[in-house]
């Protein structure tokens, strides 16, 4: 389908170990609301983040022409989509971050240290265990929100205690300072999926898009 000048674009990048297609459900909510949308792939295994951070710079400069248009970006990709917007020529008005780690979590420097995570997930995987890197990645100079899941389990026993989490990560490692937070009922995995976090971003998506038209 080709884009309609008059429609505002969505751009969404997946998550460490998956691909656009896992972003297609989203994708198709978006269109039926009224967006044109563009994925964004890599391949974590064998890129590096600058590279992967300035391709994305291009993928995104290439197609935002003059309309407005918001960025998504699930896990990983909000990582990287967070490193690019600096970048831009042009930013969004909106950027939204779904269960994208905002700091070191603790899974990630537990599984940081075994060797099949390291040899998956590559350069990227081990810098979200990086206490530093994280630390300076940058906070979205435009309208944001973070998505952070609640469907995980919550137990003394259980890796990530008693906070309220996705399974991945708890609420409080995807926060930034100053940014808004969603909470919704939902997995990390399948995040992107939720019917609720659907509804709850595609209306902020259109509210700020309006605003910018």
């Amino acid at each position: 389908m080709n884009p309609s000048p008059q429609r505002p674009l969505a751009i969404l990048v997946h998550g460490m170990g998956r691909t656009p297609v896992s972003m297609a459900l989203l994708a198709l909510r978006l269109r039926r609301a009224g967006f044109d949308t563009a994925l964004f792939g890599y391949f974590v295994t064998f890129e590096k983040l600058p590279g992967c951070v300035a391709r994305l710079q291009r993928f995104i400069d290439t197609r935002c022409d003059s309309r407005p248009y918001v960025v998504m970006g699930h896990s990983l990709g909000g990582v990287l989509l967070r490193c690019a917007l600096p970048r831009l020529v042009r930013r969004p008005a909106g950027c939204f971050l779904l269960a994208a780690p905002s700091r070191a979590c603790e899974l990630a420097r537990r599984v940081a240290r075994l060797w099949p995570y390291r040899l998956f997930t590559g350069e990227m995987g081990r810098l979200l265990a990086d206490e530093k890197f994280m630390a300076g990645v940058p906070i979205p100079d435009c309208p944001a929100w973070v998505y952070a899941g609640t469907g995980g389990p919550t137990s003394r026993f259980f890796l990530l205690g008693d906070e309220p989490n996705d399974g991945i990560l708890r609420i409080s490692e995807t926060q930034i300072a100053g940014v808004p937070t969603v909470c919704v009922p939902a997995m990390h995995t399948f995040f992107m999926n939720s019917r609720a976090l659907a509804r709850d971003l595609i209306g902020r998506a259109i509210a700020v898009v309006g605003r910018t038209s």
